[in-house]
């Protein structure tokens, strides 16, 4: 089913969430804070944001979801906004002190779906880490 791009970028936050099978507080917290401060979610109807992470959740249990779900957000984004969902992704990973292996494995698939380059990519990451820093 096609999404429109705010549900892209949530479902791409919940993805980075879920990558390691375990939603953190801070993670969730984190994925309210960014729908709440980003220019693009302007308009957005918070109280779906439970529904749509459901979602996403749901679509995750399917066989081939993690496929179904980057194809969906990939479909719904404009070219415009394939950096930004990548940089939620990078800032959900960084909400909790340490990136797993399964979390820099997504990473890597979200980099070939939304066709962001290395050197973009790296950028983008830097900035997730300065931004996350407590020392």
């Amino acid at each position: 089913a096609m999404i429109d791009k705010q549900t892209a970028l949530i479902y791409t936050m919940v993805l980075m969430s879920a990558a390691d099978r375990h939603m953190t507080d801070s993670e969730l917290g984190h994925i309210g804070l960014i729908v709440n401060d980003l220019p693009v979610f302007e308009g957005f109807d918070y109280e779906t944001l439970p529904r749509i992470a459901g979602e996403c959740a749901e679509l995750l249990q399917d066989e081939n979801g993690l496929d179904r779900a980057l194809d969906a957000i990939k479909a719904a984004l404009p070219p415009s906004l394939c950096e930004t969902a990548y940089a939620v992704a990078c800032d959900i990973a960084a909400a909790d002190a340490a990136i797993s292996q399964e979390e820099l494995r997504l990473l890597e698939m979200m980099r070939d779906h939304l066709e962001i380059e290395r050197l973009v990519a790296a950028a983008i990451e830097r900035g997730s880490r300065a931004r996350h820093a407590t020392a």
